[in-house]
């Protein structure tokens, strides 16, 4: 990959952010961790999936299309390729810029969720040649969209410092940090409900992921009243290591990392 940065002296953020690639290259891996989206300028782009050994095209993009959002608002790995098909110029934008562009304008909101169908629809119909039968891709929305808590738990845990409450971390990579919302029936591996009495936690307000012997915190996109490490508010989408007698701040909710 052969990104070239453009830099203006800090003068204008989204022409700072513009990266260039050449016809072939990789702009990402599938499997990468994302921290970025991007919105193609110029040049065209393609969205490939490895299944089985097997590259699958998934989406031809083109001016003014945008990719990678999922990996941006979920934190998780890239899950396809994305090829530069000829010369490409796109905008990246991380998480804290992606934040500030969802308050000001909802709209952005609207084209990410038709994006999201349309995106479906084609996975959707990837599968039905793959396994060669029909995917009801309503089906496939729900069971993506819904949280289930790990079952089993480990013994790193936030301790609640006003009340002494231990919640414990999930065995897998992921933790989410939230409310739970019985509308959705979202249910995060720590839910502060109990503890936040002033409901100044988001429903999906951070996680902590776990990378080799590391655990890190990110803050999640349209999170409100913002999250702390040792006093200091962390970024949207920038993952910050925790240690253990760190101090993490959840909205109003101070906890202590407790690591045995």
């Amino acid at each position: 990959m052969k990104a070239v940065f453009k830099s203006t002296g800090g003068k204008d953020p989204v022409r700072d952010s513009t990266l260039t690639f050449s016809a072939g290259d990789l702009i990402f891996s599938q499997g990468d961790l994302g921290t970025d989206m991007f919105i193609i300028q110029d040049g065209e782009v393609d969205i490939i999936k490895h299944i089985q050994g097997e590259s699958h095209l998934l989406s031809h993009l083109e001016k003014g299309d945008f990719f990678g959002e999922m990996a941006l608002m979920e934190n998780s790995p890239r899950t396809a390729d994305a090829l530069a098909k000829t010369d490409v110029k796109v905008v990246a934008i991380n998480g804290s810029r992606f934040d500030e562009m969802l308050r000001k304008n909802p709209e952005i909101a609207v084209r990410i969720i038709r994006k999201y169908s349309k995106r479906l629809r084609e996975a959707n119909a990837l599968l039905e040649r793959l396994v060669g039968r029909e995917v009801d891709a309503d089906q496939m929305s729900l069971d993506s969209t819904v949280i289930r808590p790990s079952e089993k738990m480990t013994r790193h845990r936030l301790v609640d410092v006003a009340t002494g409450t231990a919640f414990f971390f999930s065995s897998g990579d992921e933790t989410m940090i939230g409310r739970a919302d019985p509308v959705t029936g979202i249910l995060p591996d720590i839910d502060l409900t109990p503890v936040d009495t002033n409901r100044s936690v988001s429903r999906r307000h951070a996680k902590i992921i776990r990378s080799d012997d590391e655990y890190h915190v990110l803050e999640e996109v349209g999170t409100v009243n913002g999250t702390y490490v040792n006093d200091q508010r962390i970024p949207t989408g920038v993952p910050v290591t925790l240690h253990n007698g760190d101090l993490v701040k959840i909205g109003l909710i101070a906890m202590k990392v407790v690591f045995d």
